[in-house]
């Protein structure tokens, strides 16, 4: 079996008596682009610092291609780091600001020209060279802040919730941009977000943190269709969860708990015996479709008692649906999910 390229094997992290991190281990392979996703505090920055050099861990080991780092100072581990806030210098222009790291690098001059217009234009930025980061938009910043890491052809590139600062529509096209130049250049790519939807869009693997402990290692399709407990289902995606008693032939006993995908609930076109009986209590437009909330018929408009079902846009257009109005549901065997009563209190977060 081939060793991961980047292995990280056991880490904790205390400060104090409390646990940031607890016995973390992850193997990531070369050229891999993997999301380290969960809420705010769970530690995924922590271990991002700590691959970086710039947190020491308690405990465990951290290797990249065959080569320990854990106590090797940012210096020395060709790892390169971009921050959340980017970190441009502002008296730099565009170009120095790249040129910086690889003139400490002892490169000469010649081959540090040539690898800032490379940079420049990697990023569609050459224009941008001798402007300073206040004259640049918050996507110039996040693309010149990209190009200065890049440049300096790390072995892994880390990226702090590079996207949190943008508006919707610039970070989905700087997604993709960030997806295309990890393919290009083949580097080894381990992000932080705490945004599902770019994990599920950008990562090849994605690392399922919750209080300093990793819940599930998978695949986005692992991850969204096979959660590994309540707490990633609920995490990654919208998703309802029931209890049992809700089936008639009563599928499992009061240990486990049922959930389904808003998008996996069927809406029967008329009234079935086979059918769940539901009203629907909001309707919310979302162009492509619309996302509905139904109650159980019997619990009348109770919070807690709220089912959430995607329906194209076209399609209720044509049932003619409205709020109030009495429906029949069906939950298809192959999309419905279960958890043990372990797994239930295991997940919460």
């Amino acid at each position: 079996m081939t060793p991961s390229y980047l292995s990280i094997q056991g880490v904790s992290k205390r400060f104090g008596l409390f646990a940031a991190l607890e016995h973390i281990s992850i193997d990531i392979d070369k050229n891999e682009f993997v999301c380290l996703l969960g809420p705010s505090g769970c530690g995924k920055t922590t271990l991002l610092r700590m691959l970086a050099g710039l947190e020491q861990p308690t405990t465990g080991r951290m290797i990249v291609d065959g080569r320990e780092i854990t106590s090797l100072s940012p210096a020395k581990r060709n790892i390169a780091m971009m921050f959340q806030s980017y970190a441009l210098f502002p008296n730099l222009t565009a170009a120095q600001n790249i040129a910086f790291g690889l003139e400490e690098k002892k490169l000469g001059k010649k081959a540090i020209a040539a690898k800032v217009e490379e940079a420049l234009d990697m990023v569609d930025l050459s224009h941008a060279a001798a402007k300073y980061p206040g004259q640049l938009s918050g996507g110039q910043q996040q693309r010149i802040a990209l190009a200065r890491a890049i440049a300096l052809s790390p072995d892994v590139l880390l990226l702090d919730e590079p996207l949190s600062a943008l508006d919707a529509k610039v970070r989905q096209k700087l997604r993709r941009e960030i997806r295309r130049l990890h393919e290009q250049y083949g580097m080894t790519t381990v992000m932080v977000t705490h945004d599902q939807e770019e994990a599920l869009t950008m990562a090849d693997k994605i690392v399922v943190m919750n209080h300093g402990e990793v819940v599930q290692v998978g695949t986005p399709e692992e991850v969204y269709n096979k959660p590994a407990n309540p707490f990633v289902a609920d995490f990654i995606g919208a998703i309802n969860f029931f209890a049992p008693d809700r089936f008639e032939h009563k599928q499992a006993d009061n240990q486990r708990l049922f959930a389904i995908r808003p998008e996996h609930v069927r809406l029967l076109p008329d009234e079935s015996e086979c059918g769940i009986p539901a009203i629907i209590s909001e309707m919310e437009f979302r162009g492509s479709f619309y996302r509905m909330f139904l109650a159980w018929e019997e619990s009348g408009q109770s919070a807690t008692d709220v089912l959430t079902l995607d329906l194209l846009a076209t399609q209720a257009r044509k049932l003619g649906l409205v709020r109030g109005q009495k429906v029949w549901l069906e939950f298809p065997l192959e999309n419905l999910l279960s958890f043990e009563q372990a797994d239930v209190s295991a997940g919460r977060g």
